[in-house]
């Protein structure tokens, strides 16, 4: 078997840590202290390297669209709509104590939010994978595309207007129900990944790690001068919106580029994050949810609290990482396809074997 490259474990498991890290100061209300906003500033294309990674490792998107598709909706849409629902029960099951003590749900509960978000109440990370799936059917449809000779030529430039389509929806208020909005921005991202694939299997590996440590280089610098953030969850643009697309374009080429070809030794609990980041992904909101709403309804605030931003990250990491087996198990929570035997191939019997062989045709 071939050896495995842990770099884009490494950098998963990285975005998942950050991820965690983030609700958890959020909740604690430490969100905006100025250390922490450094680290989004230069941290903020992790949720785009999701995308990215995806098509980096994709070997087709082509093939009969049904089964594409429901096969996308079983990895996908099932665990979206089992995690949101776990979210969501645990978000009503504190209502009433809320109501008791406060005479109102802490958090809002707006209609229109069932329309306008993929988010549960509860869960709300689980947009990614709504917009997850809607990028994959949409790189499909792409590939599709018959109407126009060449068609390699009108691809590209679909997928190269994909970021101005997103910008032009972010400037109209993101109108697409279910923040699908974002989901231009995947496309592009995931053929940027596979296009990367291409390239860096074609260069020699000196060529590979000068020109990735080049792009860093840039990246480092214009982040500095030239500051945009991309905001995957809600296709928001801050800062220079054109810094925000180029930055997280040459960083994303530029990191792992040079880590693939360095290679990357495993680091393993960065790593085992990466490797299982599904679990962590799907199960840490609901987690950091039935603290807080339990705390809340004894009357106690965690916000400006750094203990229990210590104590909700050891215990959200703890309970997702004893979770792992058990979910991984279950294809309808971990979106993992339980892989199909093989049906055995029966021997062919020639005229010579059987004048030879000793044994019985069915023992051969």
């Amino acid at each position: 078997m071939k050896q495995r490259n842990h770099t884009f474990d490494f950098l998963c498991g990285i975005c998942i840590i950050r991820m965690i890290c983030l609700h958890t100061i959020t909740f604690c209300g430490h969100k905006n202290e100025e250390w922490w906003t450094d680290i989004m500033a230069w941290s903020f294309f992790f949720m785009c390297f999701f995308f990215f990674k995806a098509g980096y490792f994709n070997k087709t998107v082509s093939g009969n669209s049904r089964t594409y598709i429901l096969d996308k909706a079983k990895r996908l849409l099932i665990p979206y709509a089992v995690w949101g629902t776990i979210g969501f029960i645990i978000f009503a099951a504190f209502i009433p104590f809320e109501l008791k003590r406060y005479h109102h749900t802490v958090e809002p509960m707006d209609i229109s939010h069932l329309w306008k978000t993929s988010s549960f109440w509860g869960n709300e990370p689980v947009w990614f994978l709504m917009s997850f799936f809607a990028a994959y059917v949409l790189v499909h449809l792409i590939k599709k595309i018959h109407i126009v000779k060449p068609i390699s030529v009108f691809q590209s430039v679909v997928i190269l207007s994909c970021p101005l389509i997103s910008y032009w929806l972010w400037t109209q208020g993101n109108p697409l129900p279910l923040s699908l909005s974002n989901v231009f921005m995947g496309v592009f991202f995931f053929n940027l990944g596979r296009t990367w694939h291409w390239i860096i299997d074609r260069m020699g590996r000196g060529s590979t790690i000068a020109i990735s440590l080049l792009l860093i280089t840039a990246f480092v610098c214009l982040n500095i001068v030239w500051h945009g953030e991309y905001v995957m969850s809600t296709n928001r643009f801050t800062g220079e919106p054109l810094a925000a697309f180029f930055n997280t374009v040459i960083i994303l080429l530029g990191l792992s580029g040079l880590l693939i070809k360095l290679p990357l030794p495993r680091v393993p609990l960065i790593n085992y994050v990466g490797q299982h980041s599904m679990v962590y992904f799907v199960a840490h909101y609901p987690i950091i949810q039935f603290y807080r709403f339990t705390h809340i309804s004894f009357g106690y605030s965690m916000y400006g609290r750094w203990d229990d931003v210590i104590i909700l990250l050891v215990f959200v990491f703890t309970i997702c990482t004893l979770l792992v087996p058990h979910v991984e198990r279950v294809t309808w929570l971990s979106g993992r396809l339980k892989a199909k035997p093989k049906p055995e191939q029966k021997p062919i019997i020639t005229a010579s074997s059987e004048q030879h062989s000793p044994e019985p045709a069915s023992k051969a």
